[in-house]
């Protein structure tokens, strides 16, 4: 029987992205829909739940994605509440990378050293990468802050944190680099989450700074967001501080994804958000 991956994103187009990784994670078929809302999924739901036996329905999985987490998240609730006993399928959600990328990221840290009591700083963390490596971070026992330009913006992220993951995070405002500067001045990890090509530390804002053992990079668009580090950084000692870039723990944020979709299929119950996305991390992070 065919393995078929329903690609469900709240965009108007499903990302080539995750259809190209849901073909290498093992689908037989992906079948896109774009423009998805709660409002508007129901009946795809009921075609994924209502159509095959139920030895058979591990064969049939839902993927979740989009650029809009907020969107996404809610998507994957509205999924979820059409399922009752015995018709249900397995269901990801990855909106923007979002979840494989942060978990791909901490998992990292985690298989090389100890976080507990740690201080972690992720710069620009207010986007949905940012927020779930946080989150992560803080559940591993680290001390975490988060930055953002606005005030604002950095405390609704961090109440957002709170209310889904039940972990605190300090929100500080950095208008700029100096700024960012000031923030890592005491800083064990810095964990880089901002726009794509927009560097958010030069290198001398941090290569002097001997509080530092790791920095993690996720942007692959130059210029990157740590001035200084290369994307294909993969544990790289630079100025005594582990360097990972973008490309660097990519592979592992690839084979993630992968491993995901192929779990997807083991039966139909499975449900991928960040928390079981990163517990899987941690298990092939330690096997690299």
């Amino acid at each position: 029987m065919k393995k078929l991956l329903f690609q469900f994103d709240t965009d108007m187009h499903p990302a080539v992205f995750d259809t190209v990784v849901a073909y290498d994670g093992g689908a037989d078929h992906v079948i896109g829909h774009g423009g998805l809302t709660p409002h508007n999924v129901a009946t795809l739901v009921d075609g994924a739940i209502f159509t095959r036996a139920p030895k058979d329905k591990k064969n049939t999985a839902i993927f979740i994605g989009g650029s809009d987490m907020d969107a996404g998240e809610a998507l994957f609730a509205a999924v979820q509440q059409h399922f009752f006993y015995g018709f249900q399928v397995s269901v990801m959600l990855d909106s923007n990378g979002s979840n494989t990328t942060a978990s791909a990221a901490v998992a990292k840290l985690v298989a090389n050293s100890a976080l507990n009591g740690k201080k972690a700083v992720v710069l620009a963390g207010t986007g949905p990468v940012g927020q779930r490596a946080a989150a992560m971070l803080a559940q591993e026992g680290a001390e975490v802050s988060l930055t953002a330009r606005k005030m604002v913006r950095a405390v609704q992220a961090c109440e957002h944190i709170k209310t889904r993951f039940g972990v605190d995070i300090t929100p500080i405002e950095a208008i700029d680099n100096e700024a960012r500067a000031k923030a890592i001045d005491h800083a064990n990890i810095v964990l880089a989450t901002g726009a794509a090509g927009v560097e958010l530390l030069t290198p001398e804002q941090w290569q002097h700074n001997s509080h530092i053992e790791v920095m993690l990079d996720a942007n692959a668009t130059p210029p990157l967001g740590i001035g200084g580090t290369d994307m294909m950084d993969k544990g790289i000692d630079r100025h005594g501080k582990i360097i990972w870039g973008a490309i660097g723990f990519g592979a592992l944020k690839l084979a993630l994804h992968r491993a995901c979709i192929a779990q997807l299929f083991t039966d139909n119950k499975q449900v991928l958000d960040a928390e079981a996305i990163f517990a899987l991390a941690k298990e092939m992070a330690k096997s690299e």
